[in-house]
């Protein structure tokens, strides 16, 4: 990858690109041997470097044939017009949450549901809800989403909703 440019590598973006063009790398080659020392000045003491390893492919995480199991599922909507409306947003919640069920996959039990609530002013917060135990019961799901609404302060419009479910492991089974 040396001659290719450094937006070329995973995790260098056209901002990131841009800001090691300033100091004058442009290529993976010149990454690679870039000062430790400049890059932390430029970018912080621990993202500077983890740059510089980017261009030299450094990595220290294990590699593995096992497939990757997700540890959650999220499903959100960002709506045309704002919600002001507590029931409203309420029974926005909810359809997610049935959306969300639908697209469990099979053998996954959910042990904590999130609900993430983004503001008019582009505010977004998250509050989170642990099930009594493990589940893929919708109506207890509901419960849990509808119990973490109920911990934000919806005291201005709502633009986005979403609701994520957590798993208790890669390999629970349901209950028979």
């Amino acid at each position: 990858m040396g001659p290719r440019p450094v937006d070329a590598l995973w995790g260098i973006g056209k901002k990131t690109a841009a800001k090691l063009d300033e100091l004058g790398i442009r290529t993976v080659d010149e990454l690679e041997r870039a000062d430790d020392q400049v890059l932390a000045a430029r970018f912080g003491p621990n993202t500077g470097p983890w740059i510089r390893s980017l261009g030299t492919g450094e990595d220290d995480g294990e590699v593995t044939a096992e497939p990757y199991v997700p540890r959650g599922r999220s499903h959100e909507r960002t709506f045309q017009r704002d919600l002001t409306d507590l029931d409203e947003i309420r029974r926005e919640t909810q359809r997610i949450v049935l959306e969300l069920v639908d697209d469990l996959p099979g053998g996954r039990l959910v042990t904590r549901v999130v609900v993430k609530v983004r503001f008019a002013p582009f505010f977004s917060s998250t509050h989170g809800v642990t099930l009594g135990e493990a589940t893929t019961d919708a109506d207890l799901i509901a419960a849990a989403s509808l119990a973490a609404l109920d911990r934000f302060e919806i005291d201005r419009p709502v633009r986005l909703l979403g609701v994520r479910a957590e798993f208790a492991d890669a390999r629970t089974e349901p209950p028979a």
